[in-house]
C-alpha cells in the first residue's frame, strides 16, 4: 500500500510539472514527446498516465486551455483577435477561428461583439456593488499548493489547506512565533497575523466558470510560505508572479464570489481603464470562516494588470 502511494504521489508531482509548463508555453509548439522526456516518462506509457489523472487525453487539455484562454481574452481585453491567436499557440486566426468554434459555436469576432452570447453560464452584475480598490507592486511569492478540478464551490477547500499545514509542520517552517500565533485566544485574527510572518492563505483560479464546464475548473489551493520548499506528491511548490495587481476587497460571503467577479470585469476594470495581464489572478482570505459569520468574511481579489 505504501509503495502504491508513494508511485501515486511521484505521478502527481510530474503531472503539476507537466500541467504548469503548458499553462506557461500556450504560445509555443508544445512538443509531447519533449514533455514526456521532461518527467521522466516513456512515452508508450505517457498518454495513458496523462488522461488517467487530466481526464482527457493529453491533445485535448493543451487544445482547450488554448481556446478558453482565447475566450476569456476576448471577452475581458482588447487585445486583436490576430495577437490572441498568436498568444495562445494558432499560427493563423483562421486556425483559432475554426477550434473556437467547434468548441463553442460561435466564431471569435462574433463572441467578442456579443456581450450577452453566454458559453456556460449567465453573467451576474450587481451595478450596486460597492468595493475598496487600491494597486499595488507586489513582489513574487513562494507557495506550496494541491491543485482541485471541479466545481468551485464544491471543492473541499478545508482538507486541501490542512495538508498543506501538516506539509509546513512537517519541513520545520512552522516557527515557534508561528505557533505562538496559531495558540492565540483571539482565533478570527489568526489569518491575519500569520500575513505578519510570511504565511497567506491564497487560490489561484485558473478558468471562468463563463467559459469552461463545471467537472475541467482548475483552482490552486496555496500557501504562501516564507522560503523556498520541495514538491512532495500532490503537493507542488512554484512561485506566485509579482508585478502590478488591482486589489478589490468584498466583505460578504464566499457564495457571492460569482457575482463579486463578474462585476469587476464587466464593470470595475473597464470604468477605470486597467489593462489585464495575462497571468491569472488570485484571492486570498483575511479571516477564517470557522469563527466569522459570512457576512463578514473578508476577500481581496488579486487582478494582474499592466502599465
Amino acid at each position: 500500500m505504501g509503495q502504491r502511494e508513494s508511485t501515486k504521489e511521484e505521478y502527481l508531482k510530474r503531472i503539476n510539472l507537466i500541467v504548469e509548463y503548458i499553462n506557461n508555453h500556450l504560445d509555443e509548439n508544445i512538443d509531447l514527446e519533449k514533455l514526456a522526456e521532461m518527467v521522466n516518462f516513456s512515452p508508450f506509457h505517457f498518454h495513458r498516465i496523462m488522461k488517467a489523472f487530466l481526464g482527457e487525453p493529453i491533445g485535448a487539455f493543451i487544445t482547450r486551455m488554448r481556446i478558453e484562454t482565447a475566450a476569456r481574452l476576448l471577452r475581458y481585453t482588447e487585445i486583436p483577435i490576430v495577437d490572441i491567436a498568436y498568444k495562445v499557440g494558432y499560427g493563423m486566426p483562421s486556425s483559432l477561428s475554426k477550434a473556437f468554434k467547434l468548441l463553442y459555436g460561435i466564431s471569435p469576432n462574433d463572441y467578442r461583439n456579443n456581450k450577452n452570447y453566454t458559453i456556460m453560464r449567465n453573467i451576474q452584475v450587481n451595478p450596486e456593488l460597492e468595493l475598496e480598490e487600491k494597486v499595488i507592486r507586489m513582489e513574487p511569492k513562494q507557495l506550496i499548493y494541491i491543485r482541485l478540478i471541479g466545481d468551485y464551490q464544491k471543492n473541499d477547500y478545508c482538507m486541501a489547506w490542512q495538508k498543506l499545514w501538516n506539509y509546513v509542520k512537517i519541513c520545520g517552517v512552522y516557527s515557534t512565533e508561528m505557533e505562538h500565533i496559531c495558540n492565540g485566544q483571539n482565533k478570527s485574527d489568526i489569518l491575519q497575523n500569520l500575513c505578519s510572518v510570511g504565511i497567506e492563505h491564497i487560490c489561484i483560479y485558473h478558468d471562468d466558470p463563463n467559459v469552461t464546464e463545471t467537472d475541467k475548473l482548475r483552482v490552486d489551493v496555496c500557501l504562501a510560505v516564507p522560503q523556498k520548499m520541495e514538491a512532495k506528491g500532490e503537493i507542488g511548490t512554484k512561485q506566485l508572479i509579482g508585478g502590478k495587481y488591482v486589489v478589490y476587497r468584498y466583505q460578504g460571503t464566499y457564495d457571492n464570489l460569482s457575482m463579486v467577479y463578474d462585476t469587476i470585469y464587466s464593470k470595475y476594470l473597464f470604468e477605470k481603464g486597467f489593462k489585464l495581464a495575462s497571468q491569472p489572478g488570485f484571492e486570498k482570505y483575511l479571516n477564517d470562516p470557522d469563527c466569522t459569520t459570512p457576512e463578514k468574511l473578508q476577500t481581496e481579489i488579486y487582478i494582474p494588470i499592466t502599465d
